[in-house]
């Protein structure tokens, strides 16, 4: 499988702008082109897919262990041509500040994918070698082929490049030109999500791209990915269930992988919007509310009362529920004084800071709940999160109480991934099971 990864120097550098010219530019060479994301972020994989047209999932080694990571980026991107990578954070960030667990180098080491640097080169010039050979140079094996130049003119590339090349012995090849038109708007939970004006600037960013970046030469860097060896994992069939999930403007943040296994497990995810729809489809036998930004969209969400109650009313007989971040905001009294569900006594306001960030671990009395892994990054929050569970960050010098369990209902401020505890997704469908009985 010819794969690669799009690392970058640090945080802004531009990743996931070369990233998705690069992603344009193969689709439109006709290629069958597949995507990831490495790390928690949920928004950069939409963008990804608005490039490709297929959705992008996230490859985490804090969520999995190296033989599931592996196992899942081969089922992902089995019969495309090309997968591409986008990388979190500089090349070696990892979990903590001394160390690379779960980053993008260890993803490209786990996985066996060459790299290439994204590194932004406005206003550089002799320095920029320097940064670079101190990247390249800063692990042994570091698995970096090359690097691409971001935000610089054609000229400036011409007289960098033959530096770079000398100093480093990488290999530099292309850049992409700063351009206003076609940049990303960015909100606090990173860039905003891709809505249909996206199209066209990844239109230009893919035929930018062909010009100005050698796809060539990343297909055949790409070529020399190593073999992905790993166990297959095996998922239990557990019964036929309708799923249905908020898909919309204010709810759109999930893990993609999280679908996928509960698929296996036999869901039938259908998608409805809390925002234009009155009810929930019919046929219902469980819920997930995903993060997003309903905070945006709390007036229209607390004026469509059909859809609050008919969600309150179903939870309340008893239908199963899974609600994350923006959707456990929705469940609650009221989102910035609007009226939402009511099922929680909380009432979630802007802290006009970053409240909480990061992996966690949830520690539980239920089994099933119990060791679940997953993320939180929000700046809005609650006065009452609940605590039928307890939030460790992977450091174990934090902690703090989350999660209600209400009836089949499980809500809270994390974002879980299933697969760090596939037990927890077999427990939601037996229970959407025993409600459509």
């Amino acid at each position: 499988m010819r794969r690669l990864i799009i690392g970058g120097a640090g945080s802004g550098c531009g990743k996931t702008t070369v990233c998705c010219a690069i992603l344009a530019a193969l689709k439109n060479r006709g290629l069958n082109v597949s995507a990831a994301k490495c790390g928690p972020d949920y928004i950069d994989p939409m963008f990804h897919e608005r490039a490709i047209g297929i959705p992008s999932k996230n490859i985490d080694l804090y969520f999995t262990e190296p033989n599931e990571a592996k196992f899942l980026l081969n089922e992902h991107a089995e019969g495309s041509d090309i997968c591409i990578i986008e990388g979190v954070m500089g090349y070696y960030d990892g979990l903590a500040y001394d160390n690379t667990q779960a980053g993008t180098y260890d993803t490209a080491k786990a996985t066996n994918t060459p790299a290439v640097i994204v590194v932004n080169a406005k206003g550089a010039a002799y320095t920029l070698s320097a940064v670079i050979k101190g990247i390249a140079d800063f692990k042994e094996n570091s698995g970096i082929k090359a690097v691409i130049l971001n935000n610089v003119s054609e000229m400036v590339y011409k007289g960098l490049k033959p530096v770079i090349e000398a100093e480093t012995d990488l290999e530099a090849v292309g850049y992409m030109p700063y351009n206003s038109g076609v940049s990303f708007d960015s909100r606090h939970l990173g860039l905003v999500t891709p809505t249909d004006e996206v199209i066209g600037k990844l239109a230009i960013l893919g035929k930018t791209a062909e010009k100005t970046i050698d796809i060539d030469r990343l297909l055949e860097i790409a070529g020399t990915a190593g073999d992905l060896e790993f166990t297959p994992i095996e998922t239990k069939f557990v019964g036929s269930a309708k799923i249905a999930a908020a898909m919309d403007s204010a709810f759109c943040f999930y893990y993609k992988y999280n679908f996928e296994l509960l698929k296996k497990m036999g869901a039938d995810i259908v998608y409805f919007s809390p925002l234009e729809d009155k009810a929930l489809p019919e046929g219902t036998d469980g819920i997930i509310l995903g993060g997003g930004y309903p905070e945006l969209y709390a007036e229209k969400l607390s004026e469509n009362r059909p859809m609050l109650d008919n969600i309150r009313e179903s939870i309340k007989a008893g239908m199963p529920c899974l609600a994350e971040c923006g959707g456990f905001m929705y469940l609650s009294k009221a989102i910035d004084g609007k009226k939402m569900a009511g099922i929680f006594d909380a009432e979630a306001k802007n802290t006009g800071r970053l409240s909480r960030f990061g992996y966690i671990k949830l520690k539980s009395d239920l089994p099933f709940l119990d060791g679940i892994k997953g993320h939180e990054f929000h700046y809005w929050d609650t006065d009452n999160n609940g605590s039928a569970c307890t939030a460790l960050k992977p450091s174990g010098k934090r902690s703090w109480p989350c999660m209600y369990v209400y009836k089949n209902t499980i809500a809270g401020y994390p974002h879980l991934y299933y697969c760090s505890k596939p037990e927890f997704a077999a427990e939601f469908m037996r229970k959407c099971l025993s409600w459509r009985n």
